[in-house]
């Protein structure tokens, strides 16, 4: 059997100024693609992989339309290259925006379906945070997403996909997607699967599969994204509708009647209540998380509130890590280490965004390639401060040694960051929360929603919901 592989992924909060362009994107063509440890688990299925393109981006900004336009239609020429096909994996992300244009991800897919025809079967996989309309449901036979946060389950969701997809096409079963939309939208830091309830609920969903229910999906969706589409969603794979759609209005029902129970797992506040908090903490290392700007939930990164509030209050044995800042990680390299020198640090991208200026001593410079990219450990204080050229989380233990740091020897680290990466938190004691500024903030209420369905919870608190399962157009071709 002959499969297409690849797809694009990257997740885009409208909120962001700063728009994401091709050279943010790493990109994998042809043989690069399934060679690469990504792509790993297709080393286990007997089938022809066909690789194409596959771009995936550190989450930020809207995507250039540009951008956008070339990679798809490079990955359709490709596409067409590798006809005929027996099937088409994508591995997608879901919450990916586009300037100018909504669903992204339906234009994407729906261009496949038009180039494949109707009779060969597509699978794609989702981050959990991912907003899946209608029009996504109606062009595919087959949909997995992440059932964890943080996502620790990436490869076995793009494999189950793929089992899926080569169950198909070895038995001849023709499986279709229910899409079960929910009125609720929940930032990913109150909706972790570590905390209750979401973890009961995702520990749930495989007791609902069975012979003709193939695989169960709760769908958090992404908040950040002011777009029609932007919902949660209960979304299931079968080949009964009827017992598909049971499934799918039991999950959906579940999430809706623990809607109140959703919170913040670690301690939460202002940015001057955590920091309170830090200074009467005894134990080691405290990690606090710049929520606001969190370049994994979209955030510009390139924010310098806490870094203003820690030398303000004078903090010792902390690490910042980190700040994009291309122009005052270059003057570091410029300067070398041992240097002392002024520096601007932050709201290159944003300029709404707060900077500082400090003299710094350059500690350490490490160069590195596209995905690290150049970075600078400073100190000014009592503070190690780490520059990026480019936008990147600092999330796990590597991203520090690799620097020459280590988190468990700080009294504070400050990571721009929700949920702590499971690196992290086994060390944080404790991991606290700072409801800061941003692209990302959590004061979902107050978010403009000029796109969005108004009838969804925050937004509307008196909203309603009754489960109500819609087939698509290609499961009910098949009933």
């Amino acid at each position: 059997m002959r499969i297409a592989v690849g797809g694009i992924h990257t997740e885009c909060s409208t909120y962001s100024p700063v728009l994401m362009r091709t050279g943010d994107f790493r990109v994998l063509r042809g043989a690069e693609l399934v060679d690469h440890d990504y792509f790993a688990f297709l080393k286990a299925h007997e089938a022809a992989f066909l690789p194409l393109l596959h771009a995936r981006a550190v989450p930020g900004g809207p995507v250039a339309k540009d951008a956008y336009d070339a990679f798809k239609a490079e990955f359709l020429d490709r596409l067409a290259s590798a006809m005929p096909v027996d099937g088409v994996y994508l591995a997608m992300h879901g919450a990916m925006k586009v300037d100018g244009m909504f669903d992204a991800e339906a234009d994407w897919i729906g261009a496949v379906r038009d180039m494949v025809g109707p009779n060969i079967p597509i699978a794609v996989s989702y981050d959990l945070h991912g907003n899946v309309s209608q029009q996504v449901v109606d062009a595919i036979d087959i949909f997995a997403a992440y059932r964890t946060a943080p996502h620790i389950d990436v490869a076995e969701t793009m494999d189950a996909s793929v089992k899926m997809l080569v169950r198909a096409l070895t038995t001849g079963e023709r499986p279709g997607v229910i899409r079960v939309p929910v009125p609720l939208l929940l930032p990913g830091e109150r909706s972790s699967t570590v905390d209750e309830p979401a973890r009961s609920l995702y520990a749930g969903l495989p007791a609902l599969e069975g012979p003709d229910v193939w695989r169960t999906d709760l769908m958090i969706g992404y908040v950040w994204a002011d777009e029609p589409r932007a919902t949660a969603a209960a979304i299931v794979t079968g080949t009964d509708a009827d017992a598909a759609s049971a499934a799918a209005e039991r999950i959906a029902a579940d999430f809706w009647n623990a809607r109140d129970r959703f919170a913040f797992g670690p301690v939460t506040g202002t940015l001057d209540e955590m920091l309170d908090l830090a200074g009467r903490t005894e134990t080691r290392p405290i990690i606090l998380a710049d929520s606001g700007d969190n370049p994994t939930g979209g955030g510009v990164g390139d924010r310098a509130d806490v870094l203003a509030k820690l030398i303000e209050r004078d903090w010792q044995e902390t690490i910042v890590a980190g700040i994009t800042d291309a122009p005052a990680t270059e003057a570091c390299f410029n300067a070398g280490e041992g240097a002392e020198l002024p520096l601007k640090i932050g709201g290159t991208l944003d300029p709404s965004g707060l900077s500082v200026t400090e003299t710094v001593r350059v500690l350490r410079l490490v160069e590195g390639d596209k995905t690290t990219e150049r970075q600078a450990v400073v100190q000014t204080g009592g503070i190690q401060l780490v520059l990026a050229a480019r936008r990147r989380p600092y999330h796990n233990t590597e991203d520090f040694t690799r620097l020459g740091l280590n988190p468990s020897e700080a009294r504070l680290v400050v990571v721009k960051s929700g949920y702590l990466s499971p690196d992290l938190a086994a060390i944080a004691g404790p991991n606290l929360m700072a409801l800061t500024d941003g692209a990302v903030n959590q004061d979902i209420a107050r978010l403009e929603n000029r796109h969005r369905h108004q009838a969804t919870l925050p937004f509307d608190p008196d909203c309603g919901f009754q489960p109500s399962a819609q087939l698509s157009a290609r499961f009910q071709t098949q009933s």
